[in-house]
C-alpha cells in the first residue's frame, strides 16, 4: 500500500493508518502481530512499525511482547475509543467487514470493491461515498450474495451493492463496457487490502 494521504477520512494521518485502525479498532478483543497487520492492510513492515509506534504512544493502541513478537490491540479504555471505532468503521471498515463475511463462502474467486469508495481509498479526492460497490468474480449463489450484502450494509450502515460476474467474463480479452469501466478505475482487493490501480 502506498503511504498516501487519506481521502476517506482526511484527518487520519495516512491511508495506512486508516487501514491499521480498521483492523485493530474493529476487533478490540483481538491482538495482532505487526506482520499480520502488514499482510491484512497491504502495508510495508517499516510503515506498520512506525505507525503502530505512534498509535501506541498516543494510547490509541496497546502493545505487549510475547517473546520476540510485538502484539498490538485497540485500547478500549481510551476516552474516545467508541467515537474513533465508529468513525473508522464508517470509512475504512468495509475491507475487514467484507473479508470476514465472505471468508469461506464457496464460489468466490475474487472479491473487489470498485466505484467511489475504491477511488477515495486509492487517494482520489471527491465526495464521501454514499454506497459501496462490490464485485464478486465467481459462481456463488446470488441469494447468498444478496444476504451477505444486506448483512454488510447493516454492519457498515451503508448500502452495499454486490455484482457477480463469471470468471470467464473477468478473464476475457474482450470485456463488456461495464467491465472495461471497472478495470479502468481503482479497485480494492478485499482479501489482501491491496489497492489495484
Amino acid at each position: 500500500m502506498k503511504n498516501m494521504a487519506a481521502q476517506l477520512t482526511p484527518f487520519v494521518r495516512s491511508d495506512a493508518v486508516g487501514a491499521i485502525l480498521a483492523e485493530t479498532l474493529g476487533h478490540p478483543d483481538r491482538e495482532f502481530t505487526l506482520a499480520e497487520l502488514g499482510r491484512r492492510t497491504d502495508t510495508s513492515g517499516p510503515v506498520v512499525h512506525r505507525e503502530v509506534g505512534r498509535l501506541v504512544e498516543s494510547a490509541v493502541l496497546c502493545d505487549r511482547y510475547e517473546g520476540r513478537n510485538r502484539l498490538v490491540s485497540a485500547n478500549a479504555d481510551h476516552p474516545l475509543f467508541a467515537l474513533m471505532r465508529d468513525l473508522i468503521a464508517a470509512t475504512y471498515g468495509p475491507v475487514p467487514v467484507l473479508r470476514e463475511l465472505f471468508e469461506g463462502v464457496d464460489g468466490v474467486e475474487k472479491l473487489l470493491i470498485y466505484g467511489s469508495w475504491a477511488a477515495r481509498r486509492s487517494g482520489e479526492s471527491g465526495a464521501f461515498p454514499n454506497d459501496l460497490d462490490v464485485l464478486v468474480v465467481g459462481d456463488a449463489p446470488r441469494r447468498v450474495l444478496t444476504e451477505l450484502a444486506a448483512e454488510a450494509g447493516d454492519q457498515l450502515d451503508l448500502p452495499v451493492n454486490v455484482t457477480r460476474i463469471a470468471p470467464v467474463d473477468w478473464d476475457s480479452e474482450e470485456s463488456s463496457p461495464f467491465l472495461s469501466t471497472i478495470r479502468s478505475r481503482p479497485l480494492v482487493d478485499v482479501r489482501s487490502g491491496e489497492i489495484v490501480d
